[in-house]
């Protein structure tokens, strides 16, 4: 098996000077936070294989599966008298981290820490059991700079992290359109600025990026700011459909404790087809969870537009995250990886057989 390069290697950035709080090669992806969040669970409720489970996820829209089921109640009525305890983080190299050190059992990723973390590891550590959530990135720009998608050239463009998902569609889709961008300094044709979410839309305020291809909601964040979306990723996909969070599982865990897996992915499906079946009851949940996390809820014009760009689902688009792959093999960021075994969807496919639903396929990489 080839050794990957780390898609989330993070460079120390000196790009915008009028922002003191820039993004670090030590800050982003270095956080995360232990919630301690436990739902109420009854004195005679019966436990599964453990007393506890512990998942991760991030305080992101692009996650509210896992922000909704644990807000709502629903992964932890299907566990019963085994506990769920939360911990979220704000990026996939800390969460990765978690996982192997067993910090956490089960988490909520995107496709490249995803794919990094199994790759580094030998394909030893984690298991991709189900998808969450699809689309949800969008190229925001200055319209007063960039009228068109050609005028994209000779501009400054953020994206969330040297490597990341994004920062890979960003660099394919340069690269589609003949330009050329040297992967590790952003420099070349277009120069891509890796900027922490949290501080993109100050940096577009400031003048310091011209645009940002980013998930949500700070796309609609910097609509918000004034901003106009150029590009919608899934415009570039099949179906327009890719995936943006899949939900992944320690190998240990998963072969030691099935029946947990088996109900937090219960909890899962139950959680999106709530989500899907009652959209405003879900935005309303997932924003009071982003309230008690960060300490301030979404306003209205930022998380109407950001929630309809996500859609949720169980199929993780195994496909999909081949391509991403691909191109970031394509970037130079990635030697070319053996993904085979990443996947294992026999529970979820055991699950959503139960509920009545389609089973999903694995793109010819799942355990054999």
């Amino acid at each position: 098996m080839s050794a990957a390069r780390p898609l989330n290697t993070l460079r120390t950035l000196a790009v915008i000077a009028a922002l003191p709080l820039l993004l670090t090669a030590c800050g982003y992806g270095a956080e995360s936070t232990d919630d301690g969040k436990q739902a109420e669970v009854a004195a005679d409720a019966e436990k599964l294989s453990v007393d506890e489970v512990k998942i991760g996820y991030f305080p992101n829209l692009t996650h509210a599966t896992a922000l909704v089921g644990v807000q709502e109640g629903l992964f932890q009525k299907e566990l019963g008298g085994t506990k769920i305890r939360t911990s979220t983080f704000n990026a996939g190299p800390s969460e990765i981290e978690a996982l192997n050190s067993g910090s956490i059992d089960i988490g909520w990723i995107g496709p490249s820490p995803a794919i990094n973390g199994y790759t580094k590891a030998g394909g030893k550590n984690l298991r991709i059991i189900s998808g969450s959530a699809s689309g949800g990135v969008k190229l925001v720009v200055n319209p007063e700079k960039i009228k068109s998608l050609k005028d994209v050239k000779g501009k400054k463009i953020a994206t969330p992290q040297l490597g990341n998902t994004q920062d890979v569609a960003l660099l394919n889709w340069v690269s589609e359109q003949g330009w050329k961008v040297d992967a590790e300094s952003g420099e070349g044709d277009v120069s891509v600025v890796r900027t922490d979410n949290k501080i993109t839309p100050d940096a577009y305020r400031s003048g310091s990026i011209d645009g940002a291809w980013v998930p949500e909601p700070t796309a609609s964040k910097l609509v918000a700011e004034g901003g106009k979306v150029l590009l919608d990723e899934g415009d570039l996909w099949p179906d327009k459909k890719f995936v943006i969070t899949n939900v992944i599982v320690s190998q240990s865990f998963l072969k030691d404790h099935p029946d947990v897996v088996e109900a937090v992915l219960r909890g899962s499906v139950k959680t999106n087809e709530w989500i899907n079946a009652n959209p405003d009851k879900a935005k309303a949940s997932a924003n009071k969870a982003l309230e008690e996390l960060s300490g301030k809820a979404l306003p209205a014009e930022v998380l109407d537009p950001a929630w309809k760009s996500v859609t949720f689902l169980d199929d993780p688009l195994a496909a999909t995250l081949d391509t991403e792959a691909e191109h970031a093999v394509k970037a130079g960021l990635l030697e070319e990886p053996d993904l085979k075994g990443i996947y294992d969807l026999a529970p979820l496919n055991k699950v959503l057989k139960a509920e009545g639903q389609d089973e999903v396929d694995d793109a010819g990489l799942g355990v054999k």
